[in-house]
């Protein structure tokens, strides 16, 4: 479904993957969130570029891009070479470039899909990134980043207000600016029958200026994966929560796939917080096929009206969702396939294509 190639370069090595499949399966789903243009706007990929010792000490440069049919997000990594029981930091720089469905995009089709309202978000980065020894069973990261965040159109112009006037940003300018202290935990145990896995993460907006944004996020996801016989059990619970100042694009958005599925991408609510139930019984139909059932549910526990200009009122989401349906896993050499059909509260059918783990 693609090409990938691989090069060395005296000591670097370069990744290029141009995969054609997703332009298959965004035709098989609907509505497209605008025009594409050239026939080349349909092709995603990535490219890595690694250097093992830019400088003869060992340093490890990263650089990686990945494209999708509508989004981009570039990564430059740098490392020094620490003893393992050190805690290992890296400088990083990113940008990315992505439709922002999840809050302003306009729920069609009885909520089943999402369609663009013309808001994209383009994201640039700049900070340190310290991931800590880890334990047998506990993992954590710590990050302090600069983070500038402007709204653009679809025409790629900047823009402060969405189109029934509302502000889009919290500066009330075409960009936000914030200082962002991130620190993540991730606790995992696994046996031969069973898994658990907690990850926590809370965010401090510091405003190191007067305009930049203060804030606290926190967000949680437990994970819990049981065999039953040949079958598999996974169910998950997620949920989150933000005070202080924020921006629309800053609100938990719920629904689509990875949260409720039969619903579009955010078309269930967005909200100040959130919380959002997975469950998903998988079992075997031959070696390279799996079959599923899953059922999903999320609320906005009725914190729409606290999200700046409440998007999800003038674009009448529920506030809250029910999904269940079923679904295909198929395993190939080149990757992992999933087709899932899921209906939602509104007796709407979905059907959702997803390709995973392709090798590059």
């Amino acid at each position: 479904m693609g090409a990938q190639k691989s090069v060395h370069a005296g000591k670097a090595k370069i990744d290029a993957n141009v995969d054609f499949t997703h332009k298959l399966c965004a035709a098989l789903r609907r509505p497209p969130l605008r025009s594409t243009g050239s026939p080349l706007s349909l092709i995603t990929g990535s490219l890595c570029i690694k250097h093992p010792n830019l400088f003869g000490g060992s340093e490890k440069l990263d650089v990686s891009w990945d494209k999708g049919l509508y989004d981009s997000n570039v990564i430059i990594a740098f490392r020094r070479p620490r003893p393992e029981w050190l805690s290992q930091k890296c400088f990083v720089i990113q940008h990315s470039f992505s439709p922002e469905i999840g809050v302003h995009g306009t729920p069609i089709d009885n909520f089943s899909c999402s369609g663009s309202g013309g808001v994209n978000l383009s994201r640039i980065s700049v900070g340190l990134d310290r991931n800590e020894p880890a334990t047998s069973d506990w993992s954590s990261t710590t990050s302090i980043k600069f983070e500038h965040v402007q709204i653009v159109n679809d025409s790629w112009r900047s823009i402060t207000r969405d189109i029934d006037g509302f502000p889009l940003t919290r500066s009330g300018s075409p960009h936000d600016n914030m200082v962002v202290l991130k620190q993540e935990s991730q606790y995992a145990k696994a046996n031969d029958h069973s898994f658990y896995r907690f990850r926590m993460q809370i965010e401090q907006g510091i405003p190191i200026l007067s305009k930049w944004l203060i804030f606290n996020k926190f967000k949680f996801i437990a994970t819990k994966g049981v065999k039953l016989g040949p079958a598999f059990l996974l169910a998950s619970l997620a949920g989150g929560s933000i005070v202080g100042d924020m921006a629309p694009y800053q609100a938990f958005a719920i629904g689509g796939l990875g949260s409720v599925r039969g619903y579009g991408e955010g078309a269930v609510g967005s909200g100040r917080s959130c919380l959002v139930a997975n469950s998903e019984l998988t079992f075997p139909l031959n070696k390279m096929l799996d079959g599923a059932f899953f059922l999903d549910c999320g609320t906005d526990l009725r914190s729409a009206r606290l999200v700046p200009g409440n998007p999800a009122m003038r674009q009448g989401k529920p506030g809250s969702g029910v999904g269940l349906g079923y679904g295909l896993r198929f395993k190939s050499p080149i990757g992992h396939f999933m087709v899932n059909h899921a209906i939602n509260d509104f007796q709407q059918r979905t059907v959702y294509f997803g390709i995973s783990n392709l090798n590059r």
